[in-house]
């Protein structure tokens, strides 16, 4: 099933395990429509938890319709400096990605991310 596959990847990258990342991810995918490879994708991942040290992946809804995976990911965290063009500078904030993948060959092979930005600013 995509949604054990899914897990699997949720689990690496709260894990950085980032040498079993094409387990999951395809070597050429689409993020927000922008063709990455698999290593440009690491790279953004890797990023995120520089600039995130305590970013967790915390799945709340999780729907399944092959070859769609739809998710609303939970993130409570403290991002250093500036996040998403606001002045975090380290303040524990909470807010919501909704996030929808497509499956090819059981990797994922399109991300669509949309992260709930003004519930951070009416937090800071």
């Amino acid at each position: 099933m995509l949604s054990e596959i899914y897990r699997g990847y949720i689990a690496c990258l709260n894990a950085q395990d980032w040498p079993n990342l094409g387990t999951y991810v395809h070597d050429a995918l689409h993020y927000n429509e922008r063709p990455l490879t698999l290593n440009d994708y690491r790279e953004m991942l890797e990023k995120d938890f520089r600039e995130i040290p305590d970013l967790f992946f915390d799945i709340h809804l999780l729907i399944e319709q092959p070859p769609h995976v739809a998710c609303r990911l939970r993130f409570e965290c403290a991002p250093k400096g500036v996040f998403m063009g606001l002045r975090v500078d380290g303040k524990r904030v909470v807010f919501c990605e909704n996030v929808f993948y497509e499956f090819r060959e059981g990797k994922i092979d399109n991300v669509w991310s949309v992260i709930d930005k003004p519930a951070i600013e009416a937090q800071l």
